[in-house]
């Protein structure tokens, strides 16, 4: 049966069936009621793509990604859009991923907004100063960012509590002896690893030490660059003591270089990594700053979206999770 002929069988204009199958609060309790039982009996389901047209909503969320070669590898990132996805299906929606290349990004938001493509956004990677937020805000356009900028204008974020991960993995450090620590970690342009190194600065500098340059590498977020400065760090004298890596992705390649290189990780070099690090490069009992219920946290990137949807002020969707640290056998006490 279409809506048409529920219509005819109610005695009511197409127009009343469908307001009141799609809840519009002007229609009375008793009118909706009585359609929704009607609809029940007859089997009826609403045409998705007619609803759609009908409420002015697509029922999709979407994510804008420039995919690296291992985000689709890596078991953090399918987590969260795992749990996105669950969320979604609950609420009848559906998770899109539309992968662009970097220099295409600006203009896929700027074409997404104007087409209504999806009812909103998930924006991931964060800049420090991201035009992505700054349009999708000018343009009123609903969206959670994964991650904080620098922006005036109130929005809708979710994040990790980036400098207090930082300290508590100095604070492991430091209290095992270590004074010549260094910091792997992604591009500074990306925010959560600004507000990581900004983190290790301070820290180090509250427990009068001073850092230096030669231990603070940036751009790595893979395996092959963070192999890569795990060897640049050693070939520094005198070389750190202990290593910090701001993600997961450069984390495996950085502890596969200490392996590759003999090093007896945990005694001649200690290393906390950012993220859960399973791999069999590496292993996975290594220390790690973690972020915990990845999946859990997807799932509230949606809730968030969908309250913004339903009218709550961008301000009151700003949430932030706490990390932890999870002992594995790559610390131990400095011994030189």
């Amino acid at each position: 049966m279409n809506l048409k002929s529920l219509a005819v069988a109610l005695g009511m204009s197409k127009t009343t069936v469908s307001r009141a199958l799609n809840g519009y609060p002007e229609v009375n309790f008793r009118t909706r009621e009585r359609v929704l039982a009607a609809a029940k009996e007859v089997g009826y389901e609403a045409n998705p793509m007619a609803r759609s047209l009908a409420v002015g909503r697509s029922n999709v969320v979407g994510i804008i990604y420039p995919l690296l070669p291992t985000d689709l590898g890596d078991a953090m990132f399918l987590s969260v859009v795992g749990g996105m996805s669950e969320a979604l299906e609950l609420s009848k929606m559906n998770l899109i991923i539309a992968p662009v290349s970097p220099h295409n990004e600006q203009p896929s938001y700027e074409q997404m907004v104007r087409g209504r493509r999806v009812d909103g956004l998930v924006v991931g990677r964060t800049l420090v100063r991201d035009e992505r937020i700054a349009y999708l805000s000018r343009a009123g356009f609903p969206f959670v960012a994964h991650g904080r900028t620098e922006i005036d204008t109130p929005y809708a974020w979710f994040d990790y509590d980036n400098e207090a991960g930082i300290a508590l993995a100095l604070a492991r450090l430091l209290g095992l002896g270590h004074s010549r620590i260094a910091l792997v970690g992604a591009s500074l342009e990306l925010n959560f690893a600004r507000q990581r190194r900004n983190s290790f600065v301070r820290v180090m500098a509250g427990a009068g030490l001073r850092v230096d340059p030669r231990h603070l590498i940036a751009d790595t977020l893979d395996r092959r660059t963070g192999y890569q400065a795990m060897q640049q760090l050693l070939a520094c004298s005198p070389r750190p003591t202990a290593v910090i890596v701001d993600n997961h992705l450069s984390g495996v390649g950085a502890v596969r270089a200490l392996l590759d290189a003999g090093i007896d990780i945990g005694k001649e070099m200690s290393v906390i990594v950012w993220g859960s690090v399973e791999d069999t490069l590496v292993g996975s009992n290594v220390t790690t700053i973690d972020q915990p219920e990845p999946r859990r946290a997807g799932a509230k990137m949606v809730e968030m979206l969908l309250a913004l949807l339903a009218g709550t002020p961008p301000a009151q969707l700003q949430v932030l999770w706490q990390p932890v640290l999870l002992a594995g056998v790559t610390v131990g006490p400095c011994l030189v």
